[in-house]
């Protein structure tokens, strides 16, 4: 049973140009019960698999790489994007050749994203009409669909270990895993928040399931914290040498098990989230997204791209999108593919709260 709160509150906005991410809207408790468990088959009915399975994957298609980045730079003429000097990815790779559109959330909460506040077969319904939003707008790039949960929340007490973060049971991402093959192909993102725990120390509690081709990460500065700060109090951070750090362990994950490229998310809103962006290493395989995760009416969420994602560039980008919390302020809508599709870079992965 998980105890404690989850972390559902946000801090002030730090400047005119910086959301904060609301990683879930309000205040909620936690307990055992799984507000999406309805349809949900027993682990009796479909059990887990979390062996690893062997596959040859297609050769890199090279000339399609460079074509896809050069479309993703989107007109780019400041010699930012496509980024230079990125290596070709191994075979099976997902990026830039698709566009991963997925639905984020935690199965214990109904105010952290839609998965976990809609019943699967409804959540799944609701995604698939976003991935065919995409496809309609961008028929040259197919959709990825794919779950994004997180594993380890930030938390509101410390807990028995005083990390203020909560480990999610593998029960619940082996329901996530359950849920997922309810459609075909789609593909998993198990998602990091520290705390005041550390990536070495959580990262390798996940390295069953990464071991699987279809489960991807993401990792959430807003929540990793330094010098005791707790989370909630101030934005956490992330150095390029944490970021390398779980490269390394990604790629070496990838080749022990000849698996495809990791995909690996890093959420952004503010520059102090990711210092040191040049330093950040590039690998065969692993595919880093600095993914602009935060919230606000479209000229604020423009702006945050502007200067946190465009002007620092790594390798892909990806975008956020809340149901809830971008509606707060006029012209109270989200934005629409059409419009992200104006941006420079395009992005490469899409996120739905």
């Amino acid at each position: 049973m998980i105890k404690g709160k989850l972390l559902l509150t946000s801090l002030a906005v730090l400047a005119s140009t910086t959301l904060f991410s609301a990683c879930s809207e309000s205040n909620s408790k936690t307990g055992s019960k799984n507000p999406s468990a309805k349809n949900l088959p027993s682990p009796e009915e479909k059990e887990v698999e979390t062996e690893v399975a062997q596959t040859e994957y297609e050769p890199t298609d090279t000339a399609l790489y460079n074509k896809k980045i050069k479309e993703l730079a989107n007109g780019d003429t400041t010699g930012k994007w496509p980024v230079k000097k990125q290596p070709y990815p191994l075979p099976g790779a997902i990026l830039p050749y698709k566009r991963v559109v997925t639905y984020y959330g935690n199965l214990y909460s109904k105010k952290m994203g839609a998965l976990g506040e809609y019943a699967p077969k409804e959540m799944l319904r609701m995604l698939y009409a976003e991935v065919a939003k995409w496809e309609k707008i961008d028929p040259s790039t197919p959709v990825q669909p794919a779950l994004h949960y997180i594993a380890v929340v930030a938390a509101g007490d410390p807990g028995k270990d005083g990390k203020y973060r909560n480990r999610m049971p593998d029960k619940q991402i082996d329901s996530v895993l359950t849920i997922s093959r309810m459609k075909k192909d789609m593909i998993v993102f198990l998602d990091i928040q520290v705390a005041l725990s550390t990536i070495r120390d959580e990262l390798p509690r996940l390295e069953k399931y990464l071991k699987m081709p279809n489960v991807h990460l993401g990792i959430d500065p807003e929540f990793s914290m330094k010098g005791g700060v707790l989370p909630g109090k101030k934005i956490g951070t992330y150095d390029a040498s944490e970021i390398n750090y779980v490269s390394d362990y990604l790629a070496k994950l990838v080749k022990d098990n000849n698996l495809p490229p990791k995909i690996f998310v890093v959420h952004r809103f503010t520059k102090n989230m990711v210092t040191n962006y040049k330093n950040i290493k590039l690998r065969p395989e692993v595919q880093i997204v600095m993914h602009m995760d935060g919230w606000g009416e479209p000229d604020l969420k423009l702006g945050t791209h502007r200067h946190f994602i465009y002007s620092e560039p790594v390798q892909f980008t990806g975008f956020k999108l809340f149901y809830k919390n971008d509606l707060k302020k006029a012209p109270h809508r989200l934005m629409t593919p059409a419009e992200l599709m104006k941006l420079k870079p395009r992005p490469s992965y899409i996120q739905y709260q």
